[in-house]
């Protein structure tokens, strides 16, 4: 019987993680075809199935669970030595994975991303958008860019921006005939838009004014999942929103909006690049940290 491939055994790996089809595809920079044909046939030459499928899920059989554990030390050993090599080369090569926020990709990641490419010709760089926190060691991810407030405690940081801040808006065309709020308490007397997380719940919006700290959960027929989504929503009327001060200084600036309660939203601790303390850091990783430190200061 002729030995699997690495790109078959890393496809294994893949389905196995992601236990879906198109999800591993996209990790493997492959077609979902090409990946489902790779499995059947080294299925065909082993003589077993190693996934359960439906058109819901994926899963391991007992035999793919069995093989599964034997590959992986394997092919984790292959990829320590091929990342040994790329120690010795000039400039490193290879992928680097990064799980950001849609908003922190759009005004962190983007410059630096471009310099780091323009910087290191043999790197690539996949920059995956979610709402929600995901688990960057899980999925497979080399570092993630999230608010500080989000970073989780056993990761090593680094803040790549300066304060963000998140304002309250609403639209002239909201406001006629309205009495524009001038204290958290007086959004009970208005239609807000409301933004549901990634975790599902409804993130209630904060407020901080002489060391007294309010949380509320506003009242409004619109909830959304995305933050332009909300912006464009206040533009058009529907309410006011709740959003950062980088998604809404456009439309500050030309009046299509307008802020409301000013002195209740200070500033706070911005964007971090964070990445597992206690995960191999390849020399990928290691040239985008130093570029990072670079422009943003020391790691703390």
């Amino acid at each position: 019987m002729p030995t699997p491939g690495f790109t078959e055994l890393n496809a294994v790996t893949a389905v196995a993680a992601r236990r879906n089809f198109r999800a591993a595809a996209t990790d493997l920079g492959v077609s979902t075809s090409a990946l489902s044909h790779s499995i059947a046939a080294l299925e065909a030459r082993l003589g077993v199935r190693l996934f359960h499928r439906t058109t819901r899920s994926v899963s391991l059989t007992v035999a793919g669970e069995s093989f599964l554990a034997r590959i992986e030390p394997a092919l984790h050993a292959i990829a320590e030595a091929m990342e040994a090599v790329n120690e010795h080369r000039d400039l490193p090569a290879g992928l680097l994975r990064i799980n950001a926020s849609d908003v922190a990709a759009e005004q962190m990641l983007a410059p630096i991303v471009l310099k780091f490419l323009n910087r290191y010709p043999d790197m690539r760089v996949e920059i995956a958008t979610e709402v929600r926190l995901v688990d960057i060691a899980a999925g497979g991810f080399d570092g993630g860019v999230r608010l500080s407030e989000m970073v989780p405690q056993d990761m090593v940081s680094i803040p790549v921006g300066g304060e963000q801040q998140h304002f309250v808006i609403g639209s002239p065309l909201y406001l006629t005939g309205r009495d524009r709020p001038l204290t958290p308490a007086d959004l009970s007397n208005h239609s807000c838009i409301r933004f549901r997380l990634g975790s599902g719940l409804i993130y209630r919006w904060q407020f901080e004014k002489r060391g007294q700290s309010v949380s509320i959960d506003v009242n409004g027929k619109l909830t959304l999942d995305e933050p332009r989504l909300i912006l464009n929503a206040a533009i058009a009327g529907a309410g006011l929103a709740y959003v950062s001060a980088w998604i809404a200084r456009d439309a500050l600036a030309d009046g299509r909006v307008v802020r409301l309660l000013a002195d209740w939203t200070p500033p706070y601790p911005g964007l971090c690049f964070y990445y597992p303390r206690h995960r191999h850091v390849t020399a990928g990783l290691r040239a985008f940290i130093a570029l990072l430190r670079e422009k943003h200061g020391a790691l703390h």
